[in-house]
């Protein structure tokens, strides 16, 4: 088929790594372990497959959606890139600039949505369209999905593992790659935008 042309471990790889940073399930063990807590028993499986479909609804529908509004992919990938910017220096300096709501009940909320594909994934996810090909893009959410599906299942284990000490690191190094991340994102797109306007 020919969408498999496109197939890219490096792509996927990258795509990977860029939605399992924003992400971040590891470093929202406590919280999962605090929703079981409070919830009972998570449905892992549930909550998973709702985010990675969620995920890969918005890949496609949310370009026809910025299309109907009249913004370009790489607008909205700069636009992304400075929200993966945010994420990063909450996940580097330990604040909160993106204040969330309480939860009132759990697996698809608010573990689907908004801890998996919150605000931050959905915004990343369209933006890699702007630098990759969509089926290394689904391959992408798709281990992401099953890595989530992991770490819900063994929430309380790794936590008891790990430990916070472990965890606090784990963030913060995944922040920086975030970081990095989000500047080549927007470099990238910021030098199409003007090629786009100097060629028309």
């Amino acid at each position: 088929m020919e969408v498999f042309n496109d197939f890219s471990i490096k792509e996927i790889v990258t795509c990977f790594m860029v939605l399992f940073a924003v992400i971040d399930i590891i470093g929202s063990v406590p919280i999962v372990v605090s929703l079981q807590q409070k919830f009972g028993q998570i449905e892992a499986g549930r909550a998973s497959i709702t985010a990675g479909v969620i995920m890969i609804i918005f890949l496609f529908v949310g370009n026809k959606i910025l299309k109907l509004i009249g913004v370009d992919v790489n607008s909205f990938a700069i636009a992304g890139a400075f929200v993966i910017f945010i994420i990063a220096l909450e996940m580097i300096l330990g604040i909160e600039i993106n204040k969330t709501t309480e939860a009132k009940a759990a697996s698809i909320v608010p573990i689907a949505f908004p801890l998996i594909a919150g605000a931050g994934t959905l915004t990343t996810t369209l933006s890699l369209r702007a630098e990759f090909h969509d089926i290394n893009i689904i391959l992408g959410i798709v281990l992401n999905t099953i890595f989530v599906y992991l770490v819900l299942k063994s929430a309380k284990w790794l936590e008891r593992k790990m430990g916070e000490a472990t965890l606090s690191i784990l963030q913060k190094v995944f922040g920086i790659i975030l970081l990095a991340i989000s500047i080549k994102l927007f470099t990238a797109n910021f030098a199409q935008l003007v090629q786009n306007y100097i060629n028309f």
